[in-house]
């Protein structure tokens, strides 16, 4: 069994072809339950972001399942194969490991270092455990790679390294409208990115916030913990009025800020510049706002290009020695998990050798007295543990090398143990088989 990534990011494709993969709720959990159901897969669970769709999978074999997790997404980009599979990449096994660490550690994300994506990483474990498609493999991979994520924070600056994607937007609006300070924001949303901004600007200094958002419960919420006032979603256009600079970040399925919308709204406050920022996939604000004069839109196509790169600065380099090391640690212990089976296995096998030799003996020798009886059995059994003490030491003492499953299988294969009585050890009770 191994791990299967299949994915497409900033990193690989572009904004737009980002915008046609984004799902809601909904959707991030029928993609789950589309990969979980392919032949070959036997865990499965998804990280959504604004700008990452990752399916992550534990599969029986590669070929096969490859075709079968790319196809998903490319049917959801409504996309030809070939023109998708430039912009997909792939991660297998080792490889995936690696990757998902990165992923918690914010390595890989648009801002580096950024903190959001360790509740992302959170939320696609617990779907997948409230699924029922997260399995004994996958949830130890993403505890793991939370508790990693964490380290990398708790010992490292690296949240420190890079701007969010909120103050990353802010500091190139700042260059047409200046710093946030005494400005009046309108942060529409009230999800956890619209968390984000509104925290970011009261911190630095706005001098009103409003949250525009359908939930006016969610609103309340969010806007009462920053002496923000909610505003329902149809006062939008009266908000537009009175902003000085917009965050949306909605996701929502279509435009929720068009040009009419923005061009009325300036018109009645004689053209006052305003900046807008769309962090929403798909984009709540029609790109052709920013044609209009005194108007500055950033979106997550501009982010990208902002912060293409990223940092490469000490504390990168320190959350990468932290990733090596925890990368090669949860190899090694996953590759003594293999070997254990084996070696229960064989055990089993030889204490099953020792009592029918000794009922043989017993039977055919039936006078013996049964201290007799008992040394021998202990002698027999003294024997056999010798025999096996050295083969099985050594067999996880190469665990911690490349290739060990192979050893593994060689001592299965050199003792004829039962492939049933392995996967019994291997398979935890109560955990059923997946699809053969």
């Amino acid at each position: 069994m191994s791990v299967l990534v299949v994915g497409i990011s900033h990193n690989s494709a572009p904004v737009s072809l980002l915008e046609r993969v984004a799902l809601d709720e909904n959707g991030v959990q029928k993609l789950i339950a589309d990969a979980a159901s392919c032949e070959h897969v036997t865990e499965a669970t998804v990280i959504a972001t604004c700008n990452r769709l990752e399916i992550y999978t534990e599969v029986e074999r590669f070929h096969g399942s490859i075709e079968q997790i790319s196809r998903l997404l490319v049917e959801r980009a409504g996309e030809s194969t070939e023109g998708m599979l430039p912009h997909l990449y792939v991660h297998y096994d080792d490889g995936a490991i690696s990757h998902l660490f990165q992923v918690a550690a914010g390595l890989d994300s648009m801002a580096v270092g950024e903190g959001q994506i360790l509740g992302q990483t959170r939320e696609a474990l617990r779907r997948g455990q409230e699924l029922g498609t997260v399995g004994p493999a996958l949830n130890l991979l993403f505890q793991q790679a939370l508790r990693v994520g964490k380290r990398t924070r708790a010992e490292t600056g690296i949240d420190q390294v890079a701007p969010t994607l909120v103050t990353a937007a802010l500091d190139e609006t700042a260059k047409a409208l200046g710093p946030v300070e005494g400005k009046y924001v309108v942060v529409v949303g009230a999800g956890a990115m619209a968390g984000l901004a509104t925290a970011t600007v009261s911190r630095l200094g706005a001098g009103h916030v409003a949250v525009v958002n359908r939930s006016a419960d969610r609103a309340e919420r969010l806007a009462s913990q920053y002496a923000g006032h909610a505003v329902p979603l149809d006062g939008l256009g009266e908000q537009l009025t009175r902003a000085d600079i917009v965050i949306s970040c909605t996701g929502s399925a279509g435009t929720l800020i068009d040009r009419d919308l923005v061009a009325s709204a300036r018109a009645e406050v004689g053209g006052r510049p305003v900046a807008l920022i769309d962090l929403a996939l798909p984009h709540d604000i029609a790109p052709d706002v920013a044609d209009l004069p005194g108007v500055t839109l950033v979106g997550l196509a501009e982010l990208a290009e902002l912060l293409h790169g990223g940092p490469t600065g000490r504390e990168v380099q320190e959350v990468r020695r932290i990733l090596g090391e925890e990368v090669t640690a949860f190899l090694a212990a996953r590759r003594q998990a293999n070997v254990t089976p084996t070696v229960v296995a064989l055990r089993s096998m030889a204490t099953a050798v020792v009592d029918a030799e000794m009922t043989r003996l017993e039977s055919r020798l039936p006078e013996l007295d049964e201290v007799t009886r008992s040394e021998i059995r202990h002698t027999v059994r003294r024997v056999a543990d010798k025999l096996l003490h050295e083969p099985t030491v050594r067999v996880k003492e190469l665990a911690d090398e490349q290739g060990a499953v192979s050893y593994a299988a060689a001592l299965a294969e050199l003792f004829a143990l039962d492939p049933e009585a392995v996967d019994a050890v291997t398979r935890p009770m109560g955990v059923e088989e997946g699809p053969a």
